[in-house]
């Protein structure tokens, strides 16, 4: 093997040289008791320069085409990465509110950063067998944050059905994969395709073989993307989660894994499009319509934006359904777009929770506007992105969605664009309650006055910013449209 190779992986291999700086400097600032924020600028510092390195990164392949980097999923990793680092910013309130968090700080960092580095291989993914390893190094991480107040029923409670929902779901896509092997007699994307296309040209005849093994993989991925039917944990794992750990997992980790079932869609499983589009438009519909209607039912805020996220998941598929460069880039659109969206909200949830000893009902927004106007003003703007509503860019990332689905041309994709329009509607009202909550339900004891730390105010800044920026500079949908292409 030339391990020469390894250094076509440019954003990897910074990832890893970040994760063992972390590694050797949590062990010396232990060792030496050094207090401050070391550890967390070091960790902000080295995620700001992947995302520069990922986002200049030149299309690379490796490992005789195991490892592919496209232009694409170079910009995607860049994404990622600066999620990643909104993540770290707003997890500063938490750490910072009990000894042990403190104590454990280290720890935390370096998970965060070999989850990020699961995300990274997926992404880049030639083969099913590099993209399973990819998905594994970043869901067992991950269940080690979501118990990381290993203290905590809730937290304890929510990890094991992340661990063993994400055991079951791996099993079924390894089912899944094996059957595309045994009808295909390999595991690269290309390579797939071209013998599914040698088998069934015209999309007939394929091999029942291959649609069990598509059939079992989309179901494997789709518990990764909580898409109904495969939702059922979502809901309790996002409430008994950290909130930062919460915000991570329904941002970065939903992106990552939508990134790599488009790309496995269009690539491995391209001929079979006339069996998985229906399949698609099943889940989609099911996904935004169950997941919006549960949400109006919600009182808890973290099990509110798990219902949320099912429904974005949803509105996600939408660019799957075009499988062209449309579609690419909109899916990226969306992603970097509900990244600033979604963080803004948890960012504000971790706030408010650290500050309302640990509340995270809505009943605790009650009259925010009263005694924290910014605040308040900053969540509603961030609500109103996640609805669709203009000038914002959620509004936007939306219309380019609805776009990239519609030029599939067939009535069931204009059909299943008009149930996302109508579900646009019912999940403003929901997000609306929110705000309403904070504007115009009336409370004896409303939340007092208080002042946000530094991080936080950063991490709100930088949201804020891409809310109101992403959607009216047209240049950075152009880049993303023209990175799809290669």
């Amino acid at each position: 093997m030339n391990y020469g190779q390894f250094l076509n992986m440019i954003p990897e291999a910074f990832l890893v040289l970040s994760l063992l700086l972390v590694f050797f400097a949590d062990f010396f600032i232990s060792k030496l008791q050094v207090k401050g924020h070391t550890l967390a600028a070091l960790t902000m510092g080295l995620l700001a320069v992947v995302t520069v390195v990922s986002l200049t990164a030149q299309p690379a392949e490796a490992f005789g085409g195991m490892y592919v980097a496209t232009q694409a999923s170079q910009v995607m990793k860049a994404i990622l990465a600066a999620g990643t680092l909104v993540v770290v910013m707003m997890a500063q309130t938490w750490i910072e509110s009990s000894a042990l968090n403190v104590k454990n700080e280290g720890e935390f960092y370096m998970l965060v950063l070999s989850t990020l580095l699961g995300m990274f291989i997926m992404v880049s993914s030639g083969s099913f067998l590099l993209f399973f390893l990819g998905l594994e190094t970043a869901s067992v991480p991950m269940a080690c944050l979501v118990a990381f107040d290993k203290y905590k029923k809730q937290s304890a409670e929510a990890a094991a059905k992340y661990i063993l929902v994400a055991t079951f779901s791996s099993g079924v896509m390894l089912y899944g994969i094996s059957f595309v092997y045994a009808a295909t007699g390999t595991l690269y994307f290309d390579d797939v395709a071209a013998k599914l296309m040698s088998t069934s040209p015209l999309y007939e005849g394929a091999s029942p073989l291959a649609i069990m093994g598509l059939v079992f993989f989309f179901s494997g991925l789709g518990f990764k993307l909580s898409l109904v039917p495969f939702h059922f944990w979502t809901a309790d794992t996002y409430q008994g989660a950290p909130t930062p750990v919460t915000g991570y997992l329904s941002v970065c980790s939903k992106g990552a894994a939508a990134f790599a079932l488009m790309v496995i869609m269009m690539k491995a499983f391209g001929p079979l499009t006339a069996y998985w589009e229906y399949l698609l438009y099943i889940v989609i519909v099911l996904s935004i319509t169950i997941a919006n209607l549960f949400a109006i039912r919600q009182s808890e805020l973290k099990r509110f934006m798990a219902f949320s996220s099912i429904s974005q998941a949803g509105y996600i598929m939408l660019a799957v359904i075009g499988s062209s460069q449309a579609g690419m880039a909109s899916l990226m659109y969306y992603v970097l777009v509900y990244v600033v969206a979604n963080m803004a909200v948890f960012t504000v949830i971790n706030t408010i929770e650290h500050n309302n000893n640990g509340a995270t009902q809505m009943s605790a927004y009650d009259g925010l506007y009263q005694t924290n106007p910014k605040l308040a003003f900053l969540m509603t703007l961030a609500l109103f992105s996640l609805a669709g509503i203009p000038p914002f860019a959620g509004m936007f990332s939306k219309f380019f969605v609805f776009m990239a689905a519609a030029q599939q041309g067939s009535f069931w994709a204009y059909f299943v664009v008009f149930i996302a329009l109508i579900n646009t509607v019912v999940s403003l009202y929901y997000y609306l309650l929110i705000v309403k909550a904070m504007y115009i339900n009336k409370t004896e004891t409303p939340l007092p006055t208080f002042r946000t730390d530094f991080n936080t105010k950063a991490a709100l800044v930088v949201c804020t910013l891409g809310i109101a920026l992403f959607g009216v500079c047209s240049c950075i949908y152009e880049y993303l449209f023209a990175a799809s292409a290669m």
